[in-house]
């Protein structure tokens, strides 16, 4: 056989380059094939020879043994290697490297069947292991070169926007440190121009944080944000956690039945955050001695989880306004009055919508609605 690919070098080499030039965005370069095919054929050949006069360390040094050796590369593992890395680097795709190498088996077959040469099993064997070994060690190149690009990428827009976050924040901070310490030299009312400099740079902070925390959810609980759980169950958790604050103020805490067939989907822990967010408001806001209920339900397409409580009723207006951050309408000032806006946006991530509805003279109700799906 090494005779043969000795004598039809050239003619196996423009056979590859033909059936290169027939695959969509792929051309045949001097670059990209500097270790390639022509290279691979010359290694292949020696091999061959070697073998044929009995060395078969020499064969085994140029060639590899099967499976290769990643301790020590061969002639064509190390030529393979910078292949895998050039047609990387040329913006070729792992389909493509695989084919580069099937395309000159394909060719000797076809050559040797045309010229009725035939070969040995011994032969092919050989030849088979010198593919085996060059598409082996040339994938695992080009693979290990693609992650570190990949990676280096990534780490590249990671810095950048953490970079601008930090930019943006630093700016906010910077005025609301000014508008601070002139609000504490007691020359400027706090209900004048200054403090509300100080509070729209705190809101800008706050929102940056809250879509910053936003991206990283959505990264990190790709896997589970549409993910199906049971509505009964999930509201079981939520009245647990709930009790503790009922039995602090001393309110009756009623949670009717749940219908165990109705499901939710999206991101749970997340989901739940926001609907423990309201009872805790309830708790706060309902007067002493009175009630506040959890109902879930099915309404057509979707499950509504109410929160009612016996506050008294909201301030006129207030309900179109209460879910902007830093809005509170209670002389009660112990929160910051985020807690609302980010309840929201929580649900809303996951499809769902969150309002609220005044009882004049006796309380309001919460409700969130998401898309009922089956368990």
């Amino acid at each position: 056989m090494h005779s043969f690919l000795s004598s039809n070098r050239d003619e196996l080499i423009g056979r590859c380059k033909a059936k290169v030039a027939q695959r969509p965005n792929r051309a045949a370069t001097p670059q990209q094939l500097a270790n390639g095919v022509p290279l691979f054929l010359e290694q292949l050949t020696n091999t061959l020879r070697a073998e044929g006069d009995g060395n078969l360390a020499e064969g085994e040094r140029i060639s590899g043994p099967a499976g290769g050796d990643a301790g020590a590369l061969s002639q064509i593992g190390v030529s393979a290697t910078a292949h895998g890395k050039q047609l990387l680097k040329l913006g070729y795709t792992l389909n493509q490297l695989v084919h580069d190498y099937g395309d000159l088996c394909q060719a000797i077959t076809d050559l040797a069947v045309e010229r009725d040469t035939p070969f040995s099993a011994a032969q092919f064997r050989t030849l088979n292991r010198c593919l085996d070994n060059a598409i082996a060690d040339a994938v695992t190149s080009f693979s290990a070169q693609r992650d570190a690009t990949l990676s280096q990428s990534r780490s590249a827009d990671e810095n950048e926007r953490l970079g601008v976050l930090v930019h943006e924040l630093r700016n906010c901070l910077q005025t609301a440190l000014l508008g601070f310490t002139a609000l504490e030299s007691g020359t400027v009312p706090i209900s004048g121009s200054t403090g509300a400099l100080v509070k729209r740079s705190l809101a800008a902070m706050a929102d940056q944080l809250d879509r910053t925390l936003d991206a990283v959810r959505t990264a990190a609980d790709a896997s589970s944000l549409n993910a199906p759980f049971s509505l009964a169950t999930f509201i079981a958790e939520a009245s647990s956690i709930a009790a503790l604050s009922a039995a602090e103020r001393g309110c009756a805490f009623r949670v009717p039945a749940v219908d165990r067939s109705l499901g939710i989907a999206g991101n749970r822990d997340h989901l739940l955050a926001a609907l423990v967010n309201l009872l805790q408001n309830a708790f706060k806001f309902t007067h002493p001695h009175t009630e506040v209920s959890l109902l879930a339900y099915r309404a057509e397409d979707l499950v509504c989880i109410d929160v009612k409580d016996c506050c008294g009723g909201l301030p006129r207006g207030f309900a179109e306004k209460m879910f902007k951050p830093f809005t509170q309408g209670s002389i009660n000032r112990s929160g910051l009055g985020l807690g609302l806006s980010i309840a929201r946006r929580t649900v809303e991530a996951d499809g769902g919508s969150m309002t609220v509805r005044d009882v004049p003279g006796t309380g309001c109700v919460f409700t969130i609605s998401l898309p009922h799906c089956f368990l």
